[in-house]
């Protein structure tokens, strides 16, 4: 067995032995449509410091858009988990959904934003739809920081996306982002009360059920989910973007189900479809057995501060073998400390999610060795 040193908060160590990774098998699923969010590979040499412009490792970014297909995902492209709003960039984002597009193996969705020179939020808005439809892809209505700062009441918001929906050629997902995720997103879809905010957003999705193909929620809110996807027109999905309750979510109830579109699913992707594919066929019991131990891990990596999730997700890969440094663009790598990092690395051990245990191991003792 190959042992680590997991350093507490005391400045004390503790011992754990590495299990590695169990086989995960790739290949579709069916009874569930489910993205995987996925994070964006830094070149360790290409000046990735705060408030540069990204530049990304293409080879290994793409490669790893190859792997979320082959486990059974669509990827969701140039989204929060991307870095979107926190490194990322709107020229190189662009680059990024073209080049996921010109190798697509699976269902491609890509984020539509807000988050470049244009001053108007739906003329910004437009332009970047214009890039995700040419490139083929689904678009991710995300939420904008720029019409938050500007909207004075729920019908600012109605205006601005009923616009997009018209202008869109195929049906969207429409993408409500908690606070958690981005602060600056307070009062969305005009009311800072979420049952009020969840009426206006109905109103929006009643008024266009052609034109929305799902509706994404990241309010980390169970019972809210619940509630809205109940209230959801029909043939409307509800993708979960809740990272802290993903397994009951997907499994649904009698009365329905959320499908997924989620940043913890970049990280589990192996063990994730096959417990789907163990939904398919009818195991819930095995689909829980799988997901039960990555709740845990993903409940630690979106812990607050929840945006800096990202560098747990790029760590993980790096420990993985599916990256070869752990850098991030805007320098987010600092963003969690050594010990939040140790305790990712053992509870992502623990789900089974570390094929190589002596490299995991090799690396680790390599980033203690700096940080300690």
């Amino acid at each position: 067995m190959t042992t680590v040193r997991l350093p507490g908060p005391d400045g004390s160590h503790r011992e754990h032995e590495l299990r590695g990774g169990r086989e995960w098998r790739t290949g579709p699923f069916t009874s569930r449509v489910a993205f995987a969010a996925a994070h964006v590979v830094a070149d360790p040499f290409g000046g990735n410091v705060p408030g540069a412009p990204a530049a990304l490792d293409w080879d290994a970014t793409l490669a790893h858009r190859t792997r979320l297909w082959d486990s059974g995902f669509g990827v969701a492209e140039a989204m929060d988990t991307a870095q979107r709003g926190m490194g990322l960039d709107w020229g190189t984002a662009a680059e990024l959904i073209r080049r996921s597009a010109g190798v697509a193996g699976g269902r491609l969705a890509a984020g539509v934003g807000t988050d470049h020179d244009t001053e108007d939020p739906l003329t910004a808005y437009r332009e970047q739809l214009e890039v995700v439809l040419d490139a083929g892809a689904q678009p991710v209505l995300m939420c904008s920081r720029k019409l938050a700062a500007r909207a004075r009441g729920p019908e600012d918001y109605q205006e601005v996306y009923a616009a997009l929906l018209r202008d869109a050629d195929r049906p969207v997902v429409l993408h409500w982002l908690g606070t958690a995720f981005d602060p600056l997103l307070e009062g969305y879809w005009g009311s800072a009360d979420v049952p009020t905010a969840t009426g206006h957003f109905l109103d929006l999705v009643k008024a266009y059920p052609d034109r929305v193909d799902g509706v994404k929620v990241s309010l980390l809110d169970a019972a809210h989910e619940v509630e809205l996807r109940r209230a959801l027109p029909e043939g409307v999905r509800c993708y979960t973007g809740d990272d802290f309750h993903y397994p009951e979510l997907i499994a649904g109830d009698d009365r329905g189900h959320s499908d997924a579109l989620l940043g913890i699913f970049d990280v589990i992707a192996p063990a994730a479809g096959e417990a789907l594919r163990a939904l398919d066929a009818g195991d819930g019991a095995r689909y829980h057995e799988i997901l039960e131990p990555t709740v845990a891990l993903s409940r630690h990596l979106f812990e607050t501060p929840t945006y800096y999730y990202k560098t747990g997700v790029v760590f993980l890969s790096w420990l993985a073998g599916h990256q070869d440094s752990f850098t991030m663009v805007g320098g987010l790598q600092s963003a969690r400390d050594v010990v939040h990092l140790g305790e990712a690395l053992r509870l992502a051990d623990l789900a089974g999610l570390l094929p190589d245990p002596d490299l995991a191991a090799a690396r680790w003792a390599r980033l203690l060795g700096v940080l300690t």
